[in-house]
C-alpha cells in the first residue's frame, strides 16, 4: 500500500494539495493538523486544565473524534468552522509539543492506513508517525505568502483579521515548531521540499504527482 506524506509549515498549502490530491488518486485522506485543533477546541470548551496530566489523559481518552467527506465531528457535533478559528489554530500548536497529547494521538493517526492508499498532512508525517511512507513531500512558502492565504481565507469567512497580526502570528509558531523538543519542524532526510510561494495548486500537484509515478 503506498503512503504519501505532506509536511510543512502553517500555510504551505499542505492542507489544500493533499484534500486534492487525495481525490485525485483515489487515496484515504489524513489531515493530522485537525486531530489537534479538535482537541484543542475541546480543552478550551470543556476549561481543561493543561497542568493535571491525570484530569487531562482522563478526560481526553474518550474523545469522539469523527471525519465526514466535507465535516469535522466531536461527540457528533459538527465543528469544521471552529477549530479554524485562530485561538484554536494557536491553542492546537502548543499543545502538539506535549508528550501527553502526542501519545493519545499517534495510533488514531495510524488507524487511517487503509486500502488503497493514503495521504496525510502535518508536521512530522514522513519523519515520527509514517517513517516507512513511499514519498515524502515537505512544502514550504515565505511567511508573507502564507499570511496572505490565512488572510484570503479568514476574510471569506467574514472573519476581520490583519495581515501583520497573522504574519507574526506565523513567524510565532514556525519557532515553536521548529524548535520544540518532541518532533520538531524539519524535513525528512528522505523529503523532496517544494517552495510553493509561487506555484499554484495545480503546479503543485503536478510537481508531486510526477514524484510519485517514479517510485
Amino acid at each position: 500500500m503506498k503512503i504519501i506524506t505532506i509536511d510543512g509549515p502553517a500555510g504551505s498549502g499542505k492542507g489544500t494539495i493533499a484534500k486534492k490530491l487525495a481525490d485525485e488518486l483515489g487515496f484515504h485522506y489524513l489531515d493530522s493538523g485537525a486531530i489537534y485543533r479538535v482537541i484543542a477546541y475541546k480543552i478550551k470548551n470543556d476549561d481543561i486544565q493543561l497542568d493535571n496530566e491525570t484530569k487531562l489523559k482522563k478526560k481526553l481518552s474518550s474523545i469522539n473524534i469523527r471525519f465526514t467527506s466535507n465535516s469535522v465531528m466531536l461527540d457528533e457535533k459538527d465543528i469544521s468552522d471552529e477549530i479554524r478559528l485562530e485561538n484554536i489554530s494557536i491553542l492546537a500548536s502548543k499543545i502538539s509539543a506535549m508528550p501527553i497529547i502526542r501519545d493519545l494521538v499517534f495510533d488514531f493517526q495510524r488507524s487511517f492506513i487503509q486500502e488503497p492508499g493514503l495521504i496525510a498532512d502535518g508536521r512530522d508525517m514522513g519523519t515520527v508517525v509514517f517513517p516507512e511512507a513511499e514519498l515524502k513531500i515537505f512544502l514550504t512558502a515565505s511567511v508573507q505568502e502564507r499570511a496572505q492565504r490565512r488572510y484570503k481565507q479568514l476574510i471569506s469567512k467574514e472573519i476581520d483579521v490583519n495581515i501583520s497580526d497573522l504574519e507574526k502570528e506565523i513567524q510565532d509558531r514556525d519557532a515553536r515548531d521548529m524548535n520544540r523538543k518532541i518532533s520538531p519542524l524539519v524535513p525528512s532526510s528522505e523529503a523532496f521540499v517544494l517552495d510553493t510561494t509561487y506555484l499554484n495548486i495545480n503546479e503543485v500537484c503536478k510537481k508531486i504527482k510526477t514524484l510519485y509515478k517514479k517510485i
